[in-house]
């Protein structure tokens, strides 16, 4: 009777291990399918003699969609379906992805970006909850610790392959791209063939015996009652996302302004995946392991932005952003599990969703703000954006200072 119940337990933990890699993969290729426009995306919009705050416009109306569609597609996967609404929202990101590019007009193409960040946080809010849901409490910080780091490999990859089929005569001429808008149709193309795939290679997760499903109303006045603590560490996530997003997202454009091709971007970023996947298998296991979570998210942050502060004012640019800037990527690499872990610890059982779909809520919100106060800021001077970048990064470690406050109260 032992052995037989040995042996079930041992099946039933094979079979998360395998769900586990399997969403783990899902977010590489993710990574690499929803990256493939991006090294362009600052040519292609100077092309269209849209501009240079513009940039930061669409990102931000992208940020938008995701601010508002993690707790409207986290809610709703409580009530079950998962898997379907994974599928819905990337193809709302395919359709997205073509008329952001096909539009040629700058409120269409706005409104082109909010779609596709509103469906994209289908997948990146609900497997990152099926994931956290999957794992026991011991390796959880582990798991997305991987699931971060195949996210940003991927990311690196789809970096450097959509900088390389961009201007290697050898695939221009065989995909026929005329104009940076081609990397769109073939970005959607591509995402609309792996969306189709999920219908076979994605389990339906199984609700738990006796489970009543909220109704939508129910899990949206549930995400209002969070503790004092949890909000200002959310409102920390804000901050620092703000100047997280700014880096990398105008570092692309500083690159570009410098005189470097997609293809050396697309390089530069491939590295920082690198650095991040090596960062996420050797180090971060050993950093999710400390006590002192707020404190060493504190520490993560003060030193990052003294590396931004340095990085941009040096006079050899790209020796620095190959080195000392990596240290920001290790950083960077080290925050985004604990945080992550921190969050869920919060979540009750069956409520992992919405619970997500709340934390994607405040990245989002410094996705929004960030790029828009950026894109006037690197107007004026580059140089002042990044600047404005560390001093993001140093209001999210105050107000972890009141995160380590308000948990000596509750205690």
């Amino acid at each position: 009777m032992i052995q037989c119940v040995w042996k079930k337990d041992k099946e039933m933990k094979k079979m998360i291990d395998k769900d586990i890699t399997l969403i783990i993969a899902f977010y590489f290729i993710q990574g690499v399918i929803h990256n493939l426009g991006h090294p362009v995306t600052p040519a292609f919009v100077r092309g269209l003699f849209i501009p240079d705050y513009m940039f930061g416009v669409f990102f931000a109306s992208m940020s938008f969609g995701l601010m508002l569609g993690g707790p409207f597609w986290g809610v709703l996967s409580d009530r079950g379906q998962k898997k379907h609404l994974i599928i819905i929202g990337l193809l709302f990101y395919s359709i997205g992805q073509f008329g952001f590019g096909y539009s040629n007009h700058q409120l269409a193409m706005v409104f082109f970006r909010f779609l596709s960040g509103f469906g994209v946080a289908s997948s990146m809010t609900l497997l990152t909850s099926d994931l956290i849901e999957k794992s026991d409490p011991m390796h959880r910080a582990k798991h997305l610790a991987y699931l971060a780091a195949a996210f940003t490999l991927g990311a690196s990859l789809g970096y450097a392959i959509g900088g390389f089929i961009s201007t290697n005569p050898f695939f221009v001429s065989l995909f026929n791209i005329t104009h940076y808008r081609k990397m769109f149709l073939i970005q959607a193309i591509i995402n609309t063939v792996y969306t189709l795939s999920l219908l076979w290679l994605l389990k339906e997760a199984k609700a738990p015996i006796g489970f009543k499903k909220p109704s939508m109303i129910e899990g949206l006045k549930q995400l209002t009652k969070i503790d004092l603590s949890l909000f200002f560490f959310f409102l920390s996530l804000a901050m620092i996302t703000m100047g997280s997003v700014n880096l990398s997202k105008y570092i692309d454009v500083y690159f570009d302004q410098l005189g470097f091709s997609p293809q050396a971007l697309g390089t530069f970023v491939m590295t920082t995946g690198i650095v991040s996947l090596i960062t996420s298998i050797f180090l971060v296991p050993t950093f999710a392991r400390a006590k002192k979570q707020i404190g060493l998210i504190a520490v993560i942050h003060f030193l990052s932005a003294l590396i931004v502060f340095y990085v941009f004012r040096s006079t050899a640019f790209l020796l620095s952003a190959y080195t000392i800037f990596m240290v920001y990527v290790v950083f960077k690499t080290i925050y985004q599990p604990l945080e992550q872990n921190y969050i869920a610890s919060y979540a009750k059982e069956g409520k992992y969703g919405s619970m997500m779909g709340l934390r994607q809520s405040f990245v989002s919100i410094g996705m929004v703000i960030g790029p828009l106060i950026g894109g006037f800021v690197y107007q004026q001077n580059p140089l002042w954006l990044f600047d404005m970048s560390a001093i993001f990064l140093l209001v999210g470690v105050l107000l972890l200072g009141f995160v380590y406050l308000f948990q000596k109260q509750e205690k």
